[in-house]
């Protein structure tokens, strides 16, 4: 079983920056296939980035390109989004989400085994 636990959400003005971090207790496999998606109130949830271990290319929301960035820390365990040049349109809770990637395709459209309880963005214009 794996746990994971988001950090680094918060409040913001439009134009700023956070960087959310998602630990992972332990990995028993080596390749994952790692994500970040967000759920605002009233709107259903959607992928942010999602990479797979040593991806050279992750995949972003159109909305987030160019202003996120995702990567992973392996010896931490960490997965971490860096998000700059926030929109009031990114206030949403975020979550992280992990699988062991042994098969399937490593996409927006997996269906993600572990999941962190999420961390809370607002931005304010």
């Amino acid at each position: 079983q794996v746990q994971l636990v988001e950090s680094g959400g918060g409040s913001v003005q439009a134009g700023g920056g956070l960087r959310l971090s998602c630990a992972a207790s332990k990995y028993t496999y080596s390749r994952l296939c790692m994500g970040w998606f967000r759920q605002a109130p009233g709107k259903e949830r959607e992928a942010v980035a999602i990479m797979r271990t040593g991806g050279a290319f992750p995949y972003y929301h159109n909305s987030v390109k160019g202003r996120f960035t995702i990567s992973q820390d392996n010896a931490k365990n960490t997965l971490y989004l860096q998000m700059n040049s926030l929109k009031p349109e990114d206030t949403a809770m975020y979550y992280c989400a992990v699988d062991y990637f042994v098969g399937g395709t490593c996409n927006e459209r997996r269906d993600f085994a572990y999941w962190g309880q999420g961390t809370q963005v607002t931005v304010s214009s």
